[in-house]
């Protein structure tokens, strides 16, 4: 299948051309990608930062313990928690849904009321975790759409959240960041980019129940 040569095709790059920026079709195509990925409930507790700006980017690598990709690359985007998850929040979700497919809160509230009382337990921390999960089920997707679209990433938990918090106003959207993946179009001079990928044989990795 197509999607096996794409997968084969990348890999996380370790340099990127400067020089080239990824054009606003394909950036729009991993914003709707973004937008359109699974998260538990579907309420999406994950919002998605596109920094386009090279000062920004040396400032955010200097905060990433000097990995120059987040410099070089065409864009970087920072997926960042909700630090809120309220009954409010809750209630606007239930909102859509009424909007979207006109859904009767007979049917809707029963579940909303469950769903809000379960959150209710959680303490911070879980519901941290809870939402910190759902950026590595994003950033997993965003990986094959952008191998699909041909725009190279490199995804990376080695970054200072709170400096890129102070950096970005996270704060004061009521936001914490996660993740962050600089894309773009990797170097020639990459020496990564011609290793073989090293792998268990899909038969080590895959137990098949019939």
């Amino acid at each position: 299948m197509e999607i096996i040569k794409k997968l084969e095709w990348r890999y996380a790059v370790k340099k990127f051309n400067e020089k080239v920026e990824i054009a606003d079709a394909k950036i729009d195509a991993i914003k709707e990608a973004f937008n359109l990925t699974a998260t538990s409930y579907g309420l999406q507790p994950i919002k998605m930062v596109v920094v386009k700006n090279k000062g920004l980017q040396q400032q955010l690598a200097a905060s990433s313990y000097n990995q120059q990709q987040v410099a070089q690359a065409s864009h970087v985007l920072v997926l960042c928690r909700e630090t809120e998850i309220s009954s409010d929040y809750i209630a606007n979700y239930f909102k859509r849904v009424q909007q979207v497919r006109g859904t009767s809160s007979a049917i809707l509230d029963p579940f909303k009321e469950q769903l809000t009382a379960s959150f209710s337990q959680k303490n911070d921390i879980e519901v941290a975790q809870w939402a910190i999960n759902q950026a590595y089920l994003i950033l997993g997707n965003l990986l094959t759409v952008c191998a699909a679209v041909e725009v190279d990433a490199c995804p990376m938990e080695g970054f200072i959240p709170a400096e890129y918090d102070k950096l970005l106003g996270l704060d004061t959207l009521k936001l914490a960041s996660v993740l962050a993946m600089p894309i773009g179009v990797r170097a020639d001079d990459d020496v990564f980019s011609t290793f073989k990928k090293v792998r268990k044989e899909t038969v080590e990795s895959v137990i098949e129940i019939a």
